[in-house]
């Protein structure tokens, strides 16, 4: 049986082998389950198998901070997804997590599979302009352990998780999955 990498990379070179060389990829999952993980490996397995290097976008970097899931998720569908799906270029400033602003301006405009990776990537609005949908689901004392060693503290965990499960009973993100992996 293949791996839950392997799986990805051959639906996504199915895709691309059926036209759409911009497959959007959704890794979605609670804090600490391991997307920015899988999406890397991803985007590394994708560049090995010949493919153009995929882009990724880390919701990190579109958060507003500690209490900025909603608002992340609402750049994401509105200046990413939203222009995707025209055909347009996507255009977006990064949130930077030490002066607390936005600054650097990115772009895509497709052409190579898009990895959209972090809570909140897998919604209602975002599923319909994806062709993989991830859910990665993960005990929750892996999770806390490894949001303490990424981290430092647990300072923000309740915060984030209430947030986050909060966006997850509306949208039922795990729903949405095309596939689902845990461990």
């Amino acid at each position: 049986m293949p791996t839950p990498l392997e799986q990805l990379v051959d639906l996504t070179l199915e895709q691309v082998e059926f036209g759409n060389l911009t497959p959007v990829i959704l890794i979605d999952g609670r804090a600490g389950s391991g997307k920015s993980t899988l999406a890397g490996e991803l985007q590394n397995a994708l560049f090995k198998a010949g493919e153009p290097l995929p882009r990724v976008i880390h919701m990190d970097d579109l958060y507003e901070g500690w209490r900025g899931l909603e608002a992340g998720v609402d750049l994401l569908q509105r200046l990413i997804i939203a222009p995707l799906v025209r055909g347009e270029v996507a255009n977006w400033q990064e949130w930077n997590w030490e002066t607390g602003e936005r600054d650097r301006w990115r772009e895509f405009r497709g052409g190579n599979p898009l990895i959209i990776e972090g809570c909140g990537a897998l919604n209602r609005v975002t599923a319909e302009a994806s062709q993989i949908r991830v859910w990665l689901e993960v005990d929750e004392s892996v999770r806390f352990e490894r949001w303490v060693n990424r981290e430092g503290s647990d300072a923000h965990w309740a915060e984030w998780s209430a947030q986050e499960l909060e966006f997850y009973a509306r949208e039922r993100s795990a729903e949405l999955a095309t596939l689902t992996f845990g461990s």
